[in-house]
């Protein structure tokens, strides 16, 4: 009996070794994937905070530069 189950063991062994290389390359991937996304959104973020910024020195120039609304010249396409 110990011969017939040498070779079934050897083949369980065998898959479960390729198994646990394929989680640890998943878990691997994952962490990887995990920490791009929270890059991105700190990125987004920046941005996000970046374009408020703009926008409010955006504001303040024209009110700087246009006081009166009747001063602002018509859009483009009058």
């Amino acid at each position: 009996m110990t011969s017939n189950s040498a070779p079934l063991d050897s083949v369980l062994e065998q898959r479960l070794v390729e198994l646990e290389t394929r989680l640890a390359f998943q878990e691997h991937a994952l962490a990887e994937l995990s920490e791009a996304l929270a890059d991105a959104r700190a990125e987004g973020s920046r941005t996000a905070e970046l374009l408020r910024h703009m926008l409010s020195d955006l504001r303040k120039v024209r009110t700087e530069l246009y006081a009166d609304p009747v001063d602002e010249p018509p859009p483009p396409h009058y």
